[in-house]
């Protein structure tokens, strides 16, 4: 009998809460654990894995490798979200985990350039390409898995899907923090930033051992399978993943903002690496604490108010805080910037995965929400350091990111407008 065929005939129990948050939530701190010590870390590795007599061509191959890993995302998505939608989600949550460990073990233990030679870069490469490839259906099938579980508090329970990235952001914030005060510069880039990817490989077991006892969610079990959800998607739900990548848009370019911060105030502001780990980590700090606040709001005064009175706030505040800190450089401009980003994001984040949910029906649900967003977080986030760099090094300005931001919060705009016309 198969897993699934084993879901269907046991009674249902009213699953646990909190065995149910942490079940799913302990994989996706993981996968965004990682994401966040290789962007806190980039330029570290990249004196490790990618040399080069000019810093910023070293810096651009490190950012390079950071956002190709996020192409293949897209892949990993439609691999794995189907196989949520077909053979349940708790086998995606289970296949996920594994390979994110796979990915993290290669760069924990890898030797560098200086030993390997090319193979370094391009083992580099492949690690984040498994990652990748795993973390592209994390989101989809967890979300689903927490909704379809808690119909009934969907915008709180959902919201802990991007809590938990704020506290990976503040446990690698941390590590940042915690080994530039404790370890000289040359220890730190020679070892110590391999201390934070090997913590991160000790998250693993744990979530492996919690997702393998957890059941199937009822709605999930009830509902008539596809066998080609992807097809169905892309066939006759089109529309539905264009406005999930929307809504997406804007929280993730800012969540990778987050994630480049210590490279862009340590490069560009001038500012030494604890002040832009300190800053980080409150970011962290508020993502945490706040979002699933957010949650709660939700369900009193409506998702799509909270998500209008977070955009309004970043279209008319996001580039003059930029401006203010390009003129002003100092450890507290740079954390209140930081800071403001990460409560508005935390109010828009906490109820975007329920309203996703919402989009796609239960049969394509898990294939609709990672397909959506890992294309939103390939296009607009994995990229944006990148990006972010040569529009500071064309422009010559410190504010430029800014105006990258605010296109995104443009285009959520437009999605969140369609969306909500929909649902009348």
């Amino acid at each position: 009998m198969t897993t699934l065929a084993r879901e269907e005939a046991r009674p249902e129990a009213r699953p646990n809460l909190y065995r149910t948050l942490l079940a799913t939530c302990v994989g996706n701190a993981l996968e965004w654990f990682d994401i966040a010590v290789y962007g806190f870390f980039a330029s570290y590795i990249a004196q490790a894995f990618f040399p080069a007599t000019n810093p910023t061509v070293s810096l651009l191959l490190t950012f390079g490798s950071f956002g190709i890993a996020f192409l293949i995302r897209p892949l990993g998505a439609v691999v794995l979200g189907a196989y949520a939608d077909k053979h349940g989600r708790k086998a995606s949550l289970l296949l996920s985990i594994n390979l994110m460990m796979l990915g993290g073990a290669i760069i924990t233990f890898m030797p560098g350039y200086a030993t390997l030679g090319v193979a370094a870069p391009l083992l580099i490469l492949l690690a984040r390409l498994i990652q990748g490839f795993s973390a592209g259906g994390e989101f989809g099938s967890s979300t689903a898995f927490l909704v379809e579980h808690f119909p009934e508090r969907k915008a709180f329970i959902a919201s802990w899907q991007f809590a938990t990235q704020g506290a990976s952001t503040l446990m690698a914030s941390a590590f940042g923090l915690g080994l530039a005060h404790w370890l000289t510069p040359a220890q730190l880039a020679d070892w110590g930033w391999r201390i934070p990817f090997a913590f991160g490989l000790l998250i693993g077991p744990v979530g492996l051992w919690i997702r393998r006892h957890v059941h199937e969610p009822t709605a999930y079990v009830q509902t008539e399978k596809t066998r080609h959800p992807v097809k169905l998607l892309f066939g006759e739900q089109k529309r539905l993943i264009l406005l999930a990548i929307g809504l997406m848009v804007v929280s993730t370019a800012i969540n990778y903002m987050l994630n480049y911060v210590p490279t862009w105030a340590t490069k560009n502001l001038g500012l030494p690496p604890s002040s832009a780990f300190g800053a980080t980590l409150l970011a962290g700090v508020i993502l945490t604490v706040v979002t699933p606040i957010g949650g709660l709001l939700a369900e009193r005064v409506g998702r799509v108010r909270l998500l209008w009175t977070a955009l309004g706030l970043l279209a008319f505040t996001l580039l003059p805080a930029f401006w203010l800190t390009s003129l002003n450089v100092t450890p507290l401009s740079l954390s209140l910037l930081v800071g403001w980003m990460a409560l508005l994001k935390s109010f828009y984040f906490s109820t975007i995965p329920s309203l996703m949910a919402d989009i796609f029906p239960v049969s394509t649900r898990a294939s609709g929400m990672s397909i959506s967003y890992n294309v939103a977080v390939t296009v607009f986030g994995g990229f944006a350091p990148f990006i972010c760099t040569l529009l500071i090094s064309a422009t010559g300005s410190h504010f430029a990111p800014g105006f990258y931001l605010m296109a995104t919060v443009f285009l959520s705009v437009l999605a969140l407008w369609q969306t909500q016309k929909q649902h009348r």
